[in-house]
């Protein structure tokens, strides 16, 4: 089996499994297709039919997708693990954690009696769960829910925003309200995620000028300034209400060339200590009635701002490795500074701080929030090629983590915090204990003197 570069390129190694179907309790949104599929995906999207072949096993999946990444040549003891298709926290509660527990199970190679015995297991085991992401919608983000991410070792959640339009909201029966995604921004960020936000151009009652401005609103309003986002242009796929629209002539999706324009400004738009996750879904062509098909968009835009002498600065964009991998023998500037941004988003304190080079490549990352008399470690990334535990990369694995880790501690003290909280995935744990932090319930702590 071919390796793929491009998976492991940002430090990490990406698990997805796939939930079982399940009807969302408020309805459904008119975008969605009935497909007997999870929601949002149909049933020949590859990690569909995975789960699908796995009976949704969340164990067989873990250990299905590891056994691959093996095969391909790929590092598997540093794995970013995505619970994916549906509203995982909607979910009966004994399977929530019943699915989480076998997931570590997996990773584990071993079969716990609980998930806490899974988890403490996991920060020593050959797969080591770095991160945690649950998807969620917005009006399922409450402090108990929260609460319970915590539980399952989360890191990063990502909501389904789609849109900030109580207007469009109402229309495509998102069943939420923009007040809900605020709400849930601050609650999540104040508990220590990143978070993430999904995104959708072209949805019915928008048009290109309000989707724009909407989009850019994301980062000039403090209540929401997400972390991520994905952007998932509209599509028509069977079985949708907006199908019906469409076949009737009261719909129309954007073409690509419109598209084109929209996401370019939008890519130009995204501050850089916001990272665009994705640009497109993978539908198979099969199943849209209308729509792009072009899988390559991300590939067409940076082609786009190319011709147009302008860059994206995402932190995506900016990474180490994709440099790398794009410029292979080229010799590259290894003097890093530090950059340091401060701004106000959802009534707190953000730090946003980079190890980049010259040329504004990007080697690292650490995301701070100021909580009451708390400093909150939001994240701590440093990109490039996945380096195996306990060997040193050409990047990763040579002190740039406890470089960042120091500066976080410089600006505890100068902000007069008591303390600093790691929200650690749970195979990260021995790392902040080698940097003289303690495991206090759910999170990483050191006192500040």
């Amino acid at each position: 089996m071919m390796r793929k570069p491009t998976r492991t390129i940002s430090g990490v190694t990406p698990l997805a499994v796939m939930l079982p179907p399940r009807k969302c309790k408020h309805g459904t949104c008119v975008y969605c297709p009935s497909l007997n599929a999870p929601q949002s995906y149909t049933p020949e999207s590859p990690a569909v039919l995975r789960a699908v072949s796995l009976k949704y096993s969340p164990y067989e999946q873990t250990k299905s997708r590891l056994d691959s990444f093996n095969a391909m040549g790929h590092p598997t003891d540093k794995i970013e693990l995505i619970v994916m298709g549906g509203t995982f926290l909607s979910y009966p509660l004994k399977f929530q954690y019943d699915f989480i527990k076998r997931c570590y199970d997996a990773l584990n190679d071993r079969v716990s009696s609980s998930l806490q015995e899974a988890k403490t297991l996991n920060e020593k085991a050959k797969h080591r769960c770095i991160a945690l992401c649950i998807e969620t919608r917005p009006d399922i983000c409450s402090e108990k829910e929260i609460k319970r991410m915590l539980d399952f070792g989360a890191t990063r959640c990502e909501l389904g925003v789609q849109i900030i339009d109580d207007k469009i909201y109402r229309k495509i029966n998102r069943g939420h309200k923009v007040k809900d995604v605020i709400e849930a921004t601050k609650r999540l960020k104040d508990a220590g995620f990143k978070v993430g936000y999904h995104i959708m151009p072209g949805l019915p009652g928008s048009n290109a000028k309000n989707d724009l401005n909407l989009f850019k609103k994301l980062f000039s309003d403090e209540n929401f300034k997400p972390d991520q986002v994905k952007i998932y242009p509209t599509q028509v796929l069977p079985g949708s209400e907006i199908a019906e629209w469409y076949n009737k002539g009261k719909y129309e999706p954007y073409s690509v060339e419109e598209l084109i324009k929209i996401l370019t400004q939008m890519k130009l738009s995204v501050p850089h200590y916001c990272r665009i996750m994705r640009v497109m879904r993978e539908i198979p062509p099969k199943y849209l009635i209308a729509g792009t098909k072009r899988l390559d968009l991300r590939k067409v835009l940076d082609e786009e701002l190319k011709k147009q002498n302008k860059k994206c600065q995402c932190i995506r964009c900016r990474e180490i490795g994709f440099f790398i991998r794009d410029h292979p023998k080229m010799k590259i500037d290894s003097h890093l500074a530090l950059k340091k941004y401060e701004y106000k988003a959802s009534k707190g304190k953000e730090f946003f701080i980079e190890l980049i080079n010259k040329d504004n490549l990007i080697f690292g990352l650490i995301r701070l929030r100021k909580v009451g008399n708390t400093l909150m470690v939001r994240e701590l990334h440093i990109y490039g090629p996945q380096t195996e535990i306990g060997k040193q990369g050409n990047i990763q694995h040579k002190g740039l983590g406890h470089k960042l880790m120091k500066e976080a501690e410089k600006i505890a003290k100068s902000e007069g915090c008591s303390e600093i909280k790691v929200i650690s995935g749970v195979g990260v744990r021995e790392y902040y204990r080698k940097l003289g932090y303690f495991l206090n319930e759910f999170y990483m702590v050191k006192d500040i003197k």
